[in-house]
């Protein structure tokens, strides 16, 4: 296995308008977070420097060209532009959005490519990123189509773990998206990732309902009886231990989510008001089912308090750690799966 601080964390800077760059500068302003991973971040080292100037963040960068240059245990700044960067913190600007998705392409590539280890992203403006070029209406989307595999939301805060059924879609469109096939696909994605990225043998996953009351027998919809529930029947045959549909009004404020591994929740304000709610700041964005690990922090651009330098940078830094955990469980996952016996004797 990688030593800690050798596993590459690349980093897309996001909108340089919001407080991105400011939560990565302080994350990595504590020394001893180069003992755990050497950053690589995707923007250039002209509009860093003026950004760790600007923020009084006392940081020494290494501005590098290629990933043979990266040196570890140092903040690294791949250069992916030298223009000048015109910065209005909490304008929103297109001309800054294709920075951003610069950024990200780059990023993206390298984890592709195995110049990095994992790719945490900064966040971005979902409007000023729209282009010809770039019609993907976040993140997840795009990496879903960069990276193998089937993606799914999953917002992580220690024992807390919420995915998503749908997630950028209008509440117009939620139920005729929700259909068996994508309910056996996304739960086969979230089992899969407990095993191999959280190290849970068994899962123990909870399905919130589409309707209010899960539909209250037809009342008030019938999707949950017609589409969800057959559906977590049929999957509980296979062996897995699937729960719901739950209704949703009741389920966090009674405490029930504490006796599951992870809840999916049907549409993504369902799934992120309550766990925001209980963890805002703390939380991680992990784009769980693909062949690379990506993480982000659990907020937006902030434009409101961009380049005030109050911004807090705790939940960049638990996505950092986050992601070198899932990393390490990965390969360990990995070991065991090629090797079941010399596991178990090892565990003897």
């Amino acid at each position: 296995m990688k030593k800690e601080e050798n596993i590459k964390v690349g980093i897309s800077i996001g909108d340089l308008n919001g407080i991105g760059a400011e939560i990565v500068l302080k994350t990595f302003e504590d020394p001893r977070m180069l003992e755990f991973c050497t950053p690589v971040i995707f923007a250039s080292i002209k509009t860093m420097t003026f950004l760790k100037n600007h923020f009084k963040i006392n940081v020494n960068l290494n501005g590098i060209q290629s990933a043979d240059k990266i040196i570890p245990q140092k903040i690294n700044v791949w250069n992916v532009w030298n223009d000048h960067v015109k910065i209005q913190f909490g304008k929103e600007d297109t001309k800054v959005g294709e920075f951003a998705i610069r950024s990200l392409e780059a990023a993206t590539k390298a984890l592709k490519e195995g110049n990095v280890d994992v790719l945490v992203t900064a966040p971005i403006n979902k409007h000023n990123i729209q282009s010809d070029t770039f019609k993907f209406p976040g993140h997840t989307d795009y990496l879903a189509q960069e990276l193998e595999g089937n993606s799914l939301m999953l917002m992580v805060a220690d024992s807390l773990r919420v995915g998503l059924l749908t997630d950028h879609v209008p509440i117009k469109d939620i139920a005729s998206h929700i259909t068996p096939k994508l309910i056996k696909e996304k739960i086969e994605t979230i089992y899969h990732s407990l095993q191999m990225d959280f190290k849970i043998r068994k899962p123990k996953i909870a399905v919130l309902g589409i309707n209010p009351h899960t539909g209250d027998n037809g009342v008030i919809g019938v999707e949950d009886d017609k589409v969800l529930r057959p559906t977590l029947e049929a999957i509980k045959k296979t062996g897995k231990l699937v729960f719901g549909p739950y209704a949703a009004d009741s389920f966090f404020g009674s405490n029930n989510y504490t006796n599951f591994d992870a809840i999916i929740a049907s549409y993504h304000d369902q799934g992120l008001i309550p766990f925001k709610t209980l963890s805002f700041g703390q939380g991680v964005n992990y784009t769980a089912g693909l062949n690379k690990v990506r993480t982000s922090p659990d907020h937006g651009t902030a434009f409101e308090i961009a380049g005030k330098n109050v911004a807090d940078n705790s939940s960049f830094k638990e996505a950092v750690f986050k992601a070198l955990e899932i990393f390490k469980n990965r390969i360990e996952f990995e070991e065991i799966t090629k090797n079941p016996l010399k596991f178990n004797q090892k565990k003897i």
